[in-house]
């Protein structure tokens, strides 16, 4: 089950249609996508079984967006918002888009309607991060207004 369109459908060259939509219940559809999806994204991270995604779509933090081709989810992201005390904070996170579709601003897409949630939920900017490897990712950004920051990032594995 999805919500209602969160874009009409766009029309890229050569001719594809996709429409960009909030997922609200896992289906076995939406299974089987992260299954094919995510390998191409990370290959050290397992693609999240039904139960992993259940918790995705019911958490109030996160929001996960499809795109569509006709019957067919060629891409993913997932919106993460929270509130701390200096204002709604908002992330991008594990943008994927099927490699047969790339190029194609089914990226573009899934991003808008993500910075569009963010707006409404009172975010005043949203945060991504992209392995300098994925060229064309950070090209997309860039085009869209993201800007690079002065920030060092730090993880800790536990």
């Amino acid at each position: 089950m999805f919500a209602v369109v969160v874009y009409p459908p766009l029309v890229t060259e050569p001719a594809i249609e996709i429409e960009v939509l909030a997922c609200l219940a896992v289906t076995d559809e939406v299974v089987d996508a992260m299954q094919r999806l995510i390998p191409q994204l990370s290959s050290s991270n397992p693609p999240p079984g039904r139960a992993e995604l259940e918790e995705i779509v019911a958490s109030p933090a996160t929001t996960l967006f499809v795109a569509r081709q006709r019957d067919r989810i060629v891409g993913a992201l997932t919106l993460v918002a929270f509130r701390i005390p200096t204002g709604v904070r908002t992330r991008i996170e594990d943008v994927v888009v099927d490699e047969t579709l790339r190029g194609r601003r089914v990226g573009q897409r899934l991003s808008e309607a993500a910075l569009d949630a963010a707006r409404g939920l009172g975010a005043r900017s949203t945060d991504l991060t992209s392995r300098p490897a994925r060229e064309a990712a950070n090209r997309l950004y860039a085009r869209m207004g993201f800007e690079r920051r002065e920030s060092n990032v730090y993880r800790y594995t536990l």
